[in-house]
Formats: C-alpha cells, sequence, structure tokens
C-alpha cells in the first residue's frame, strides 16, 4: 500500500500539471476512439473490396439487400467520429448541434465519393501490377501488399482531411504506418496510379504534392528542411513536388517546399536532393569503390564454412574467428 502522504503528494503534482498544461485542462474532453475508427476502416474496405475482406460476404455487395443497412452503420458510425473530433478540439465557432449538423453532411459526402475512391485504389492496384514482376495477380497486391493497405488509409483519410475534419484523419494514417512501416500524411496530396515498392520507411510529409504514376521504393523521403524552430514551418509549403512519371529509388531523399522533381526523372538510391531537378533527369549516386583482399593465412580448400572471415585457425579443425586487425 502507498502511503496517504505519498498519494497526496502524487495528487499536489497531477493538480499542478493540469493547471500548467492546456491539454489537462479538460478533463471531460471527448476523443475518437480508435478502436472504432480501425472497425469503421475494415468496413469500408470491405465495402470498396467486397468478397476480399468480409465472410459476410453478401452485406457487402451492391446488389445485396443488406447493404443499403451496411452504409448506414457505416454512415452513423463515422458521424459521431467526426462529432467527438469536433468535441477534441473544443470548437468555439458553432455549438453541439451545429457540431452534429456539420459532422452529418461530411459523412454523408465523404460516403458519396466512395465509388470515386475505389477508382483511385484500383488505378494504384494497376500500377503495383504492371509495375512489379513479383505480383502473380491482383488479388495478392489486394490481400497482401502492405502498400496498398497504406494507400487504401491514406485515400480515405485525405477525403476527410480535405474536408477540414480534425484529429481523425491522422488516426487513421499514423494506424497505417504502424501495420505497414509507412508513413503517408493525410494532407499530402497524390495522383493516380501511385506504386510504393516494398514500403519499409516510407515517409511522405503534409504538405507533399505526388503527380500521376509516380513509383517510390522502401526508406524515401519526401520531408521537410529543418529549422530551429518548427513552429514557424506550420502552414507552409515544406515539402517537394513529385511530377508526373518519376521514379525514386530506394533510400533517396528530397527536402523542401520549392524542390521540385521534373517529370519523367529518375532519381538513384540514396540521393539527398534540396534543390529542384529539370524534367527527363537521372540523378544517380557514384558507387563508393570497393575494397577487396586475400585472406593468405586461411586454407580455402580446407575451410568448410559458408562465410570466410579475416583468418583461420591453422588446421582449419575449429570454427572460423573474426580477425582482431580493423
Amino acid at each position: 500500500m502507498l502511503d496517504p502522504s505519498v498519494i497526496e503528494e502524487i495528487k499536489k503534482g497531477f493538480h499542478k500539471n493540469r493547471q500548467e498544461n492546456p491539454i489537462l485542462l479538460q478533463s471531460e474532453r471527448s476523443i475518437p476512439e480508435l478502436q472504432v475508427v480501425i472497425e469503421i476502416m475494415r468496413s469500408l474496405r470491405s465495402v470498396i473490396f467486397p468478397g476480399f475482406y468480409s465472410k459476410e460476404i453478401s452485406f457487402f455487395r451492391p446488389l445485396s439487400t443488406n447493404f443499403s443497412a451496411t452504409l448506414n452503420q457505416i454512415n452513423c458510425a463515422l458521424t459521431e467520429q467526426i462529432v467527438l473530433a469536433f468535441r477534441s478540439e473544443n470548437r468555439a465557432d458553432y455549438s453541439d448541434d451545429e457540431g452534429i449538423r456539420k459532422a452529418s453532411a461530411i459523412s454523408a459526402n465523404f460516403m458519396k465519393r466512395l465509388p470515386r475512391i475505389q477508382e483511385k485504389l484500383l488505378l494504384d492496384i494497376e500500377a503495383i501490377f504492371f509495375g512489379d514482376p513479383a505480383a502473380k495477380s491482383r488479388a495478392e497486391i489486394l490481400i497482401s501488399y502492405p502498400s496498398i493497405q497504406s494507400i487504401f488509409i491514406y485515400r480515405l483519410a485525405h477525403e476527410l482531411w480535405e474536408a477540414e475534419v480534425p484529429v481523425l484523419p491522422r488516426m487513421m494514417t499514423e494506424y497505417a504506418h504502424r501495420i505497414t512501416g509507412i508513413e503517408i500524411h493525410p494532407g499530402a496530396q497524390i495522383g493516380e496510379s501511385f506504386f510504393i515498392d516494398h514500403g519499409t520507411g516510407v515517409v511522405i510529409g503534409e504538405t507533399a504534392v505526388i503527380g500521376k504514376h509516380v513509383k517510390i521504393y522502401q526508406g524515401v523521403t519526401l520531408g521537410a528542411r529543418s529549422l530551429s524552430d518548427g513552429r514557424k514551418l506550420a502552414n507552409i509549403k515544406r515539402h517537394p513536388t513529385i511530377e508526373d512519371y518519376v521514379t525514386l529509388y530506394a533510400n533517396s531523399t528530397v527536402l523542401g517546399g520549392d524542390t521540385v522533381i521534373g517529370a519523367h526523372s529518375v532519381i538513384g538510391g540514396g540521393a539527398f536532393i534540396t534543390k529542384s531537378i529539370p524534367r527527363c533527369t537521372s540523378v544517380m549516386v557514384r558507387a563508393s569503390e570497393l575494397s577487396m583482399r586475400q585472406n593468405s593465412d586461411c586454407k580455402n580448400e580446407d575451410c568448410d564454412h559458408s562465410v570466410q572471415w579475416d583468418g583461420c585457425y591453422e588446421d582449419c579443425d575449429s570454427d572460423c574467428v573474426i580477425s582482431s586487425e580493423d
């Protein structure tokens, strides 16, 4: 048991922090529920791609008698989460009733956009299928590729971002980040036929603009230049523009809101770019020179190991060992 004096000390500390930090002042503050948001995304996924993600296939087919009920359930749940998102910011520019009306209108408009979102996602799948020789089928991409999961959630979240819904779009894309390792800010503008290959470690910032038929590989960063006071960059275009038909290879980095990668350009792996690149340009990083030497004291014919270290014991009866030399 904690001593009562310790409990009092903890209470006083919490009280002090509550008075000094705005986020703690509203203990009744309502926020969207992540698990509900995840369920909404899963239901939307089953509506947009019926038969791939649900055992209750007929519920999500447009001709099903249950389809309208499914859409209404999604709409009601989404409206509720949008209301909570507005409340989380304590918006003073409208009352609770006005917030509910606004949330209802945003949700209804979002639902109307579902066929267009589906159309964009189908183009993304086509881009991946024709761009990745390892893809055996479109179905394989849809059910197994983390990149399409991330793009799917981004396209949903971007619609809500455009409708100026707070909090919720970031919750959605950060959930995608968690499960795929791909971070796409919902504010980024991404054109049709977008292809992320592999994808782990990709970062696409809030004000990035990406054109059509762009292909990027793992580890690519579309970021902002750093300032000592990052808040000065808020509401300013600070991430690059990638024009149509550009390929960005693994671990390349492009920084800055005034940086433009021209259409049909290719950025090689590991490139670090902070200035604009003209269209139809290939940018490659020169490979470092490799240095090799023969391990003269290792009897290759007698040493049965898959890896040769710098030296072996004389008779090679024991395991190879790492040399103490650099």
